[in-house]
């Protein structure tokens, strides 16, 4: 878990004043909900940039927001897509990673996929990881 054992993000807060609580998003009772790992890979890079302070939630919470009401009324789009494209924004405007960089990536583990037999996980080459 994210927050120590059985801890939630607004408990893990509580137990420091100091500490913000995370924006909202699908939990249950034991926390956010994901059904993709990429979701939870996404996330945590979320909180760890954060950790880092590389922005505030204040600031993600009205960045995942702006790309939220950008899709419209009529959006189907994931929450977590949202909160990938809000990753992807943050990271570029704070000098973290480039477009291109961030462009190259993507082809790179698209070009793995389509490369990789049904059933086997993905995986990037030594020399695309640099």
């Amino acid at each position: 878990r994210l927050f120590g054992a059985g801890m939630t993000a607004a408990q893990a807060s509580s137990t420091d004043p100091g500490k913000q609580v995370l924006p909202a998003m699908p939990r249950d009772n034991d926390g956010p909900v994901f059904s993709e790992p990429w979701q939870a890979q996404a996330f945590a890079m979320a909180v760890r940039l954060h950790e880092q302070g590389h922005f505030a939630w204040t600031d993600w919470a009205a960045e995942l927001s702006r790309h939220i009401e950008a899709a419209g009324p009529a959006d189907t789009t994931d929450y977590y897509e949202h909160w990938l494209a809000t990753l992807e924004s943050i990271a570029t405007s704070k000098s973290l990673t480039t477009v291109g960089e961030l462009t190259d990536r993507k082809q790179a583990w698209q070009r793995a996929a389509e490369a990789t037999p049904h059933g086997q996980p993905i995986e990037l080459g030594a020399e695309l990881l640099n």
